[in-house]
């Protein structure tokens, strides 16, 4: 019986590990997100505001950028 119990206590707290290295992955992952976001955001405006290329070309930056955050938050997950 102790036995048993002492198997069920290991194996539910490396679940419990698991599950918390998942929880670390995804708040690292959506924190990069943000911060691309935000980055994207002020990169378009500085370069609207200096006018260096059209508001097209200024829009497609923004999407690359954003692009280049989602990937790196997929690897940092999986």
């Amino acid at each position: 019986m102790a036995k048993a119990v002492t198997v069920a206590i290991v194996f539910l707290s490396s679940i419990s590990a698991a599950a918390t290295e998942q929880a670390q992955q995804r708040r690292q992952g959506r924190d990069v997100r943000q911060d691309t976001r935000q980055d994207a955001r002020e990169n378009k405006q500085d370069c609207r505001a200096a006018n260096q290329q059209s508001n097209s070309q200024c829009r497609q930056d923004k999407r690359q950028a954003k692009q280049g955050g989602r990937q790196t938050a997929r690897d940092i997950k999986y």
